[in-house]
């Protein structure tokens, strides 16, 4: 036997890196987050928000989320047909009957809005 157990985690354990996670990157650079990295991100966030529909807003309420997620499974779903197969094979029903009933569900995903409190 070349190797046993022991030498093979003693090594595993002498090859990991010596630097905790977070601390310092590989050239001694403190990597923690300053002010400026921060609104650079919030930054980069809104503009990500404003440019794309279903990445949401500041006012974005749980009901309008849940609804950009479903709409976006639906549309990955009956964009692959794979999926479709799948679908059609465990509804037992048929392949144009499942994208039917798919494009039926993206109008109203998560059923009727909830009614907003006036303020």
């Amino acid at each position: 036997k070349l190797f046993d157990q022991s030498t093979i985690s003693v090594r595993r354990a002498r090859d990991a890196p010596r630097v905790a996670a977070g601390a310092h990157s590989k050239h001694g650079r403190n990597t923690m987050a300053t002010a400026a990295d921060r609104f650079n991100i919030n930054s980069q966030l809104e503009h990500l928000q404003s440019r794309y529909v279903g990445t949401g807003h500041a006012d974005t309420n749980r009901f309008e989320w849940a609804v950009n997620i479903h709409r976006d499974s639906y549309a990955s779903y009956y964009g692959h047909h794979t999926m479709l197969q799948y679908f059609a094979i465990a509804e037992n029903e048929s392949i144009g009957r499942v994208k039917y009933n798919m494009m039926q569900k993206m109008l109203l995903p998560c059923g009727l809005p909830p009614e907003r409190e006036e303020e």
